[in-house]
């Protein structure tokens, strides 16, 4: 069995995560030359190309096998951290961190929360954000050890868990409402709104509109805003309606500042666990804290409207 050097795995890592060679030497306080010869030397003793070269580089099949390897020998030193942090306490080192991929809706409601107790006790975190559609890829790649996801089906050496539906509404300021769309949002007038979308990847507008009306296609004029906070801010300031949780705007519709447009009907998104199938402390704090989180903070209920 072939042992790989622990020094050139992090350098791997650190050019997929930086985006780059330069960024990563900066990271590893290291010259970009040590970090190609490190490169070199692991792409040597595999005997395969482990990067293509584009901006921001990606890994090979190869590479994607060696860095889930590189994650899996950070998450063994955050479990030996762990279980030596009450005789030796200290700060950990960069590269000992460990990532998670979590909807940016999921941070923006009911994640961080649940998250709290361990970035307390010194856990290493890196949470990276995606349209809940595509937290699953970063997963898929060897990227993170764990993800917030709409999709159900476990990848191979993965588990998941279920943690309940987050149901979502379509809202817009009222100012907006009764200036564009009175009676609320329609089978007939939803073509003329325009829906404030997070990006290209993000089909809960039209999915909203398909399933209120029964409709198998739907194309809408969209605004995109890439971030929860902002949608919030975009809706409210009058650019058209948005389709958001309800957990992060049930304030805003207490209050009057917005309107639900089509209060019969809520669409609810499943949301999944999925992590790696290992023995880890480190995966079980993580597991038994978004799970104990969903289960206050989401519906169980996905018919519940």
């Amino acid at each position: 069995m072939r042992i790989f050097d622990s020094a050139a795995l992090e350098c791997l890592a650190a050019i997929v995560e930086e985006g780059g060679f330069e960024r990563a030497a900066v990271r590893l306080s290291i010259t970009q030359s040590a970090v190609s010869q490190r490169l070199r030397a692991l792409e040597a003793q595999v005997g395969t190309v482990l990067l293509v070269r584009t901006r921001p580089v990606r890994p090979t099949s190869a590479g994607r096998l060696l860095l889930k390897h590189a994650m899996q020998m950070r998450l063994l030193r955050a479990d030996l951290e762990g279980d030596l942090q009450e005789l030796a306490p200290g700060a950990s080192r960069e590269e000992d961190r460990v990532s998670i991929a979590i909807n940016a809706d999921s941070i923006a409601t009911w994640a961080l929360d649940a998250l709290d107790p361990l970035i307390a006790a010194g856990l290493p975190l890196e949470i990276i954000t995606d349209d809940q559609d595509f937290t699953h890829e970063w997963l898929r790649e060897g990227q993170v050890l764990g993800c917030v996801t709409t999709l159900q089906p476990a990848l191979r050496g993965c588990k998941v868990l279920e943690l309940g539906a987050m149901h979502y509404v379509a809202v817009a300021s009222a100012a907006y409402a009764q200036a564009h769309c009175p009676q609320g949002l329609t089978a007939h007038n939803f073509r003329d709104i325009p829906f404030i979308a997070f990006n290209r990847k993000d089909d809960s507008p039209a999915e909203f509109v398909a399933s209120a009306w029964g409709l198998r296609r739907v194309a809408l004029n969209q605004r995109f805003v890439p971030s929860s906070e902002g949608q919030v801010h975009a809706a409210l300031a009058g650019w058209g309606a948005a389709v958001l949780p309800r957990l992060r705007v049930q304030s805003q519709l207490d209050s009057g500042a917005m309107v639900n447009l089509a209060p019969s009907h809520s669409l609810p998104v499943n949301l999944y666990w999925h992590c790696w199938n290992l023995d880890s402390a480190v995966i079980d704090r993580l597991t038994a804290a978004l799970s104990d989180a969903a289960r206050r903070a989401l519906s169980k209920n996905t018919a519940q409207s």
